[in-house]
């Protein structure tokens, strides 16, 4: 079992349901093939600064790594990414990947909490004050 989570670029969703359909919308264009499979500028550099702080788990050092499945980099496409972490690093990966995509200006989703990443005070269900 993995957990994981969708970073791509864009103007970040005002609610977690707007969030939900866009993720949605990007599972559905990767799927269909309809985005480009080569990675945009940012999110390789995004992928890169994860592998800064953990390797990746096909390098040799990988056993210790926190992304379950590799290389990482393949996870990539278009202006988008969608990984996997092992569950013994879930919540430490999860929080600095969000965080790392924040500060790239990045939108982070959570699929299984159905969220932004990190929470904020604008992160609402129905995206009502």
């Amino acid at each position: 079992m993995s957990y994981d989570l969708a970073v791509w670029e864009g103007a970040q969703p005002e609610s977690d349901a707007e969030a939900a359909a866009l993720f949605e919308d990007l599972m559905e264009r990767r799927e269909s093939g309809a985005d480009s499979h080569e990675p945009s500028l940012r999110i390789r550099s995004y992928v890169e600064a994860l592998l800064k702080r953990w390797p990746d788990i096909t390098d040799d050092e990988g056993e210790d790594s926190a992304w379950a499945d590799g290389p990482l980099i393949d996870n990539a496409f278009g202006n988008a990414v969608y990984f996997s972490m092992t569950l013994g690093r879930a919540e430490q990966a999860s929080e600095f990947a969000a965080r790392l995509a924040s500060q790239r200006g990045l939108v982070c989703y959570d699929p299984q909490t159905e969220s932004l990443r990190p929470r904020t005070t604008t992160s609402r269900s129905s995206g009502r004050s």
